[in-house]
């Protein structure tokens, strides 16, 4: 079979018998596909990694060796043991069922290879090299970018049904962006952005796709929530399929769910695609954990967008105070100082280390070091402007042992 060229086909597995015979790494790494094509699997060995005895509940487990009968009733075989001479036998007791039959050990003496297999919206790519898995999976890795970023079109690939579809963009590297994202991108007719969405792919929008700003500046210009809610439920009932692109996810802080209530309102089908937080994705990229063994076990999560003792906050933040983990603030550099004092004020050390991450995951990405007793005067001193994400807690310390005298952990101030 050596010399055989392969004819490339799409199985349909589902609700239907695939064995592997394997325990090994490479089932584990075959296994979740097959899952995911809805297949009835049997992993057949002796031996299997903890992986996959963790799917235990997902597929059929045989511990023990091959027999051929196991084989009986399967559409589709992989044999991936690392012995030449059981994946020998597997492919013969394959052969004679007339199963097409993958090995692992030897690809030309199955009778089926696997390709190099990715997504692309409803599109699956598949590429199968001359028994050449690397270059195999290079040139599949080469297509899937080329796609995602618009040098090969593929627009029917996507679902363009009219309505809405709330997408988070992340913390604001376009990289950090997710897949799913990017596809509900391409398959916009109506793209509804704010400032801190990833502005880098909308450079990416196919001719004819109407772009709406509808950027929040800080003590600037302002489009409301109530003008955003109209227009994206205005162009989908027009037949369209708008793409609500904002910063962060979409209901941290995001507003995003009162943009959910509005469809539900006003009958337009409404689908969500979540992004990287920032109040995680911004402190882990600037190296700095949220929680830490023997230092932090819990975070919160807080909006600083109004000030301790205003009328309309719900944050306790006298409660905040007595917290021994980390606190992430987000929207809080203009409240900052009054935040601080009021945390010192309720019971937290002066002592206790800050950072303010400014322009999280972009190329303009700076720390500002300080504690809860210098942070007002820092973040003058720093010009520190939003948007920025302020951690407090010992964990800053865990990142920055060099700038805090202090062993994490003991009593300051």
């Amino acid at each position: 079979m050596s010399d055989a060229t392969p004819y490339l086909s799409g199985l349909i597995l589902a609700d239907r018998k695939v064995v592997v015979v394997g325990g090994g790494h490479v089932a584990q790494r075959r296994v979740p596909a097959l899952i995911a094509a809805g297949a009835r699997v049997s992993v057949v060995s002796p031996e299997v990694t903890p992986a996959l005895e963790g799917m235990a509940a997902e597929v059929t487990l045989v511990l023990r060796e091959f027999t051929e009968s196991d084989l009986d009733g399967a559409w589709y075989v992989v044999a991936a043991t690392d012995d030449t001479e059981a994946n020998e036998r597997v492919s013969r007791a394959a052969e004679a069922r007339h199963v097409f039959c993958v090995r692992s050990d030897d690809a030309p003496r199955g009778s089926a290879w696997t390709p190099a297999t990715g997504r692309h919206g409803t599109v699956t790519v598949g590429v199968l090299g001359n028994r050449e898995p690397m270059k195999s999976a290079a040139l599949r890795d080469d297509i899937l970018t080329a796609l995602r970023d618009g040098q090969l079109s593929a627009l029917d690939a996507h679902d363009r049904t009219p309505g809405v579809v709330l997408v988070g963009g992340g913390p604001g590297d376009p990289d950090l962006v997710t897949v799913a994202a990017r596809h509900a991108i391409a398959s916009a007719d109506v793209v509804v952005a704010d400032r801190l969405a990833p502005r880098e792919l909308l450079d990416a929008l196919p001719h004819g796709v109407e772009l709406i700003d509808v950027t929040k500046l800080p003590r600037g210009r302002f489009a409301s929530q109530e003008f955003i809610n109209e227009v994206i439920v205005t162009r989908a009932l027009e037949g369209k399929r708008v793409v609500r692109f904002k910063g962060g996810d979409n209901f941290v802080f995001g507003r995003g769910y009162e943009e959910v209530l509005a469809c539900s309102a006003a009958g337009v089908p409404v689908t969500v695609i979540p992004g990287l937080s920032s109040a995680i994705a911004v402190p882990a990229r600037a190296g700095i954990p949220v929680t830490h063994r023997g230092v932090a076990h819990e975070f919160t999560v807080i909006s600083g967008h109004l000030p301790p003792g205003h009328p309309d906050s719900l944050v306790e933040w006298g409660a905040l105070a007595r917290l021994r983990g980390t606190l992430v603030m987000l929207m809080a550099v203009e409240n900052a100082p009054a935040i601080a004092a009021t945390l010192v004020a309720e019971g937290r050390s002066a002592d206790t280390p800050v950072a303010v991450v400014v322009e999280g995951t972009m190329p303009e990405e700076r720390t500002v070091l300080a504690t809860l007793g210098t942070l007002a005067d820092e973040i003058t001193a720093q010009q520190v402007r939003p948007p920025a994400i302020i951690v407090v807690g010992d964990v800053v310390a865990v990142a920055h042992p060099e700038h805090y005298a202090a062993p994490v952990g003991q009593a300051r101030g």
